[in-house]
């Protein structure tokens, strides 16, 4: 004797699998994508401190060659310049020459605290 509902209830168990088999793939394929996800991210933050690395380094770079070119001006005018180097050997001297009235300007200082130990 042939059920009429036994087709149905078997088409039923078959949906519920299949759908089990699609949640089983969609979890699947969410762990493959974490596991490849974890194996990038540690390089990626490796790679992004190098660069913030090397730009530190480039800047420290560029400070350098503006110092040297500070530098070598400076010396050329002294090898160069008599004016320039007399200049800079009464300054540093506390020299004067007869008759020269000498202003100094210097950088303001940080204001100190009331109780820095540095003024006592």
């Amino acid at each position: 004797m042939h059920h009429p509902y036994g087709d149905f209830r078997a088409r039923r168990e078959a949906s519920v699998w299949q759908r089990l088999n699609r949640i089983l793939l969609v979890l699947l394929v969410i762990a493959i994508w974490l596991v490849i996800v974890s194996l990038f991210v540690p390089p990626y933050k490796k790679l992004m401190q190098s660069r913030t690395e090397i730009d530190k380094l480039q800047q420290d770079v560029n400070d350098q060659k503006a110092l040297l070119a500070r530098q070598t001006r400076e010396v050329n005018l002294l090898t160069t310049n008599v004016t320039y180097l007399e200049t800079i050997a009464r300054d540093r001297l506390d020299l004067m020459k007869e008759g020269e009235t000498i202003f100094r300007l210097e950088a303001a200082r940080a204001k100190s605290k009331p109780n820095d130990p540095a003024r006592r």
